[in-house]
């Protein structure tokens, strides 16, 4: 045994994975070239190589739920080419307008039939709300319904949507609440089906960046979108907010958090998954909000994000005959890897999601319900 592949045994062992191994969360190595990979490219070595082919695993979730709680990830990356990425991302704006773009026509564009496939039938890319919920259909509903009642919405209420998705919070709100809103998207793909299955309500979806948004509404709100803004413009996202709600108005987000400030992404998911994207901390969305909101509330759900994942992983490969022709094995594979990973993470409690509600100083506080 080398080296490499004593090192790579070793930590595996102190999170109690073996390799070659029985247990579901075990590993089995059909390529011996994954030890050197994994100490070279740290998490991007080992997610290529799961790519690759160059590594099973039963149950990659667990596998992850174990990696994560033993902060294996950390003492691996801790090299010089995560020191250069680190680098990179505090000299450039990685979610400048026009690198923005890119996770849209990456990921969001990858194809209407494969989120159809995966998600639930209001094509909802975000954490559910599992709380009283059977299903993936129950539980989106429940997120969208928790999300009216924390704004309060109502009748003629006017909601500025920042990253709409395919429109499924807008249709929600204007059928169940008799809200009128405004969503904007830089994804031509979701915007284009979102349009569709909007039509006859009161509800605009335009595409647009959402720094580019004007006009005054009752509330603002994002649902997902805190991931692709990046820490160098969290104080830009808040100013739009700012801009653009009434002076009596209440402002919400929902996000994946995380619990120690970073200012990157991971260099996996970075280059396959979500270009430029990044998931902010308490401290960041914290020190963004100062001198312009009221945090009125700041919910946690982030267990249910496993499960959701999980059900979108149960979809995704219950669709795969479906997809296969068009989309390949690699891609298996990949979007499995991306899917079981993640929910590990949130299981591992290293990812949370947040759902805060802001109003502006000198407001009454919202009666409106919050759980």
């Amino acid at each position: 045994m080398n080296s490499s592949t004593r090192i790579v045994h070793e930590l595996l062992e102190s999170a109690g994975i073996a390799v070659n191994g029985h247990k579901p969360w075990d590993i089995q190595v059909h390529d011996n070239r994954l030890y050197d990979r994994v100490l070279c490219d740290a998490s991007l070595g080992l997610g290529e190589s799961y790519m690759d082919g160059w590594w099973d695993c039963q149950a990659v979730d667990a596998f992850f739920n174990r990696l994560f709680r033993a902060n294996l990830r950390e003492k691996v990356e801790k090299n010089w080419r995560m020191g250069w990425y680190v680098l990179k991302s505090k000299l450039i704006n990685r979610q400048s307008l026009t690198k923005a773009k890119e996770v849209a026509e990456r990921h969001y564009d990858l194809g209407n039939d494969l989120y159809q496939a995966m998600l639930d039938k209001r094509l909802n890319y975000t954490c559910a709300y599992w709380k009283n919920a059977q299903n993936l259909d129950e539980a989106q509903e429940a997120k969208l319904d928790l999300i009216c009642r924390k704004i309060g919405a109502r009748q003629n209420m006017k909601i500025l949507e920042l990253g709409c998705g395919w429109g499924s919070f807008a249709k929600y709100a204007a059928e169940n609440y008799g809200a009128s809103v405004v969503g904007v998207n830089i994804s031509k793909e979701q915007l284009a089906l979102g349009r569709e299955r909007s039509k006859g309500l009161p509800i605009e979806l335009r595409l647009q960046d959402y720094r580019e948004v004007q006009g005054e509404y009752d509330a603002v709100i994002s649902i997902g979108i805190i991931e692709h803004v990046g820490y160098k413009n969290y104080k830009i996202y808040m100013d739009v907010v700012d801009r653009c709600l009434k002076k009596d108005g209440i402002a919400f987000i929902h996000t994946i958090g995380i619990n120690i400030s970073k200012t990157t992404g991971d260099p996996w998911t970075d280059k396959y998954i979500f270009p430029n994207g990044m998931l902010p901390s308490i401290n960041q969305i914290g020190k963004a909000m100062e001198k312009k909101f009221v945090m009125e509330d700041w919910h946690n759900f982030g267990p249910y994000y496993d499960k959701t994942l999980m059900a979108w992983h149960h979809n995704f490969n219950a669709a795969w005959p479906k997809l296969k022709d068009r989309y390949g094995d690699r891609f298996r594979r990949t979007w499995n890897y991306y899917l079981l990973s993640s929910a590990g993470g949130f299981r591992s409690r290293s990812l949370q999601l947040w759902q805060i509600v802001m109003t502006r100083p000198g407001t009454s506080q919202p009666e409106c319900r919050l759980v």
